[in-house]
């Protein structure tokens, strides 16, 4: 896919993962939380229309993934948009780099939270007080450890974490299927109604990009990354399509409450229905946040090795050949937002911020592919997305996304004095 060579930084991490694992980042980038509230809020604003939005946003969220798939087919590194944005600058470097990583935080935070309440079921004291407390910090902890003790550790947790959430959730959408079928109208609901759930549903997709930024780490990154992410987009929204579509054969609006699909399996299956959906909730959290934590922390490991923040991010565990630092510090950072925050406007906030660290990297695709014309086609399609989504945000994500952009302006101040500068 890739016509220019650019050069490989030496690394000291090792090329541990393959197609699987790093398909496997991306889904678990992808689904988290949002599979287990979005059916229910879908329902309720669009009615039997809703099973199409999954595969109409996944279409329209393609004119993003396959651009900024070619984009990653060129930096074989670490780093994702840290090595994207360089052609504009370093500055440009650190902030795309910033803003993906606050980004990444804020939302898994966020689900740590929605962990330790879907954990309240089997644990009631999870429910808040000390327990919630508790369940968090151990939550965080172990995805902690499993990611510095090595990669290749991190990835086989994760394949078994993606079959747990996975496979019952495919199970209760067949099943739920194959006894009732859905209404689905094709009537499209006003544009301004769309409009307003953009970010909301395309809250869905991102995250598509969590295997990105372990492609220092990926066996042949320039083939299997690019691959593993258009396909994962692709299964994501056939999953997400036949699970809205169980929902709508079963349910009414207004009636799944705070866990939707935990009622829909209550329906179909009964009490125990419930204890395994739920089960599956708290499976999927942890691969959202284990996966997220395997990606996210090679962005502060590339800031710090490109003397873009200090160098302390930057180092490898000797023994594990870990960015054990990086790791370390973004689980300080996850527990104590998730100690402290709520989900619905980081969510939304994320969304946004990564509209623009999608953007930056789509841009560089024309210089990358030498002015080509499909490179300008996708390049201009991929923008325009990506600027109509981020319109739909409300003022108060705006200001809220310029305060966590501008509060790395000391963090970049700094090491630009500090920091080594890359020969």
């Amino acid at each position: 896919m890739s016509e220019t060579a650019l050069p490989v930084p030496e690394e000291p991490l090792k090329r541990d993962i393959g197609f699987l694992g790093s398909a496997f980042l991306s889904f678990n980038g992808l689904v988290g939380a949002g599979i287990f509230v979005l059916p229910g809020t879908l329902f309720d604003r669009f009615g039997t229309f809703s099973p199409l939005l999954f595969p109409l946003f996944g279409a329209l969220f393609l004119v993003i993934a396959v651009p900024f798939a070619r984009v990653t087919s060129h930096f074989p590194a670490t780093g994702g948009p840290v090595a994207y944005a360089a052609p504009f600058g370093r500055f440009a470097s650190f902030q795309a780099g910033w803003l993906y990583y606050v980004a990444r935080v804020a939302a898994l935070a966020a689900n740590a939270t929605v962990f330790a309440t879907y954990l309240s079921v089997f644990w009631p004291a999870a429910a808040g007080g000390f327990g919630r407390a508790a369940a968090i910090l151990a939550m965080v902890g172990l995805t902690t450890v499993i990611n510095v003790v090595g990669v290749r550790r991190a990835v086989r947790v994760l394949d078994a974490l993606t079959l747990l959430k996975a496979a019952p959730l495919l199970l209760l959408a067949i099943w739920a299927l194959g006894t009732r079928a859905p209404e689905v109208t094709a009537t499209l609901p006003p544009t301004d109604q769309l409009g307003a759930a953009a970010l909301l549903i395309l809250y869905a997709f991102v995250g598509f990009e969590n295997s990105v930024i372990a492609a220092g780490e990926t066996r042949d990154p320039k083939r299997t990354i690019p691959r593993a992410l258009v396909v994962t987009v692709i299964a994501t929204a056939l999953l997400y399509t036949l699970v809205q579509c169980a929902y709508v054969a079963w349910m009414q609006p207004g009636t799944g409450g705070d866990a939707p699909l935990v009622e829909l399996a209550r329906r179909v299956f009964g009490p125990v229905g419930a204890a395994v959906l739920t089960g599956t909730v708290i499976f999927s959290l942890l691969g959202n946040i284990s996966g997220g934590m395997t990606g996210s922390t090679r962005v502060t490991y590339a800031l710090g090795r490109d003397g873009l923040a200090p160098p302390w991010f930057g180092r490898v565990h000797p023994r594990f050949a870990t960015p054990a630092n990086s790791i370390l510090f973004m689980g300080v950072l996850i527990a104590a937002l998730a100690l402290s925050g709520s989900f619905v406007w980081l969510a939304v906030v994320s969304t946004l911020a990564r509209m623009f660290v999608y953007a930056l990297a789509i841009a560089a695709l024309p210089k990358l592919e030498r002015g080509r014309a499909l490179a300008w086609i996708m390049t201009v399609l991929g923008i325009a997305t990506c600027a109509w989504a981020a319109w739909q945000s409300s003022a108060t994500s705006w200001w809220t996304l310029l305060a966590l952009a501008g509060s790395g302006l000391l963090l970049y101040a700094f090491s630009a004095r500090s920091a080594p500068r890359p020969e």
